[in-house]
């Protein structure tokens, strides 16, 4: 797996910086014995990128998948950088912050040709589909009621997964909120939506239009 990765990354930052005019000028590290999460993008305007070699599955589509899904979260940095985003603005701590990145992240890695099941079990894909706004209102009704950490752990960390039996259900419901949102504004101005004065307002009406969903 060592050996191929560089080849895997290098593909998909190609891609995305001929799809999206940028280039990716930070370091990718290749971490062993951290025991943590798989992946991770640093917590810089301009990230650096870590993959935990001993977290990560060995087969390709799956890596392929994850490798995409970090370099999608730097691909929003520098997108919203190029439109001037002012981070000191940026609510880093917010759960509908949260569900952007990871939306936008999902989304970019599926325009890489790449399918969605973040998580190895196609079942998750299937789950959320068909569970969609009861998801919604449970996530809806936690922002409400519990504490950041919380909201984290549940709907976002591989840690969770304790309401539904499925962990990182935040992921579908940002991808689906980006979906909506790249359909009523074009992609750029979904992408970089967090730079605006309503963005909050923006993606409460959006779970609540998920919610209130009919299929």
């Amino acid at each position: 797996m060592a050996q191929q990765m560089p080849k895997w990354i290098a593909e998909i930052a190609q891609f995305y910086e001929k799809a999206y005019s940028v280039q990716f000028t930070q370091n990718v590290h290749l971490l062993v014995g951290i025991y943590g999460s798989n992946a991770y993008t640093y917590r810089q305007y301009n990230p650096e990128i870590a993959f935990c070699l001993e977290k990560l599955s060995p087969q390709e589509a799956h890596l392929s998948v994850i490798i995409a899904h970090e370099f999608g979260h730097a691909l929003h940095n520098l997108l919203s950088m190029q439109e001037n985003i002012a981070w000191e603005m940026v609510d880093w701590a917010n759960p509908v912050t949260w569900l952007l990145q990871e939306g936008i992240a999902t989304y970019f890695s599926m325009q890489a040709d790449v399918y969605f099941a973040y998580d190895d079990d196609p079942e998750w894909l299937v789950f959320c589909q068909a569970h969609e706004q009861q998801i919604v209102e449970k996530f809806r009704q936690d922002l409400q009621q519990c504490a950041t950490q919380e909201m984290f752990k549940e709907w976002f960390s591989i840690n969770g997964g304790a309401q539904f039996g499925y962990t990182r259900l935040g992921y579908y419901i940002g991808y689906r909120c980006v979906q909506e949102l790249v359909r009523q504004y074009g992609e750029l101005e979904a992408v970089t939506l967090w730079k605006t004065a309503t963005f909050q307002e923006c993606m409460h009406k959006q779970l609540e239009q998920l919610e209130q969903q009919t299929f």
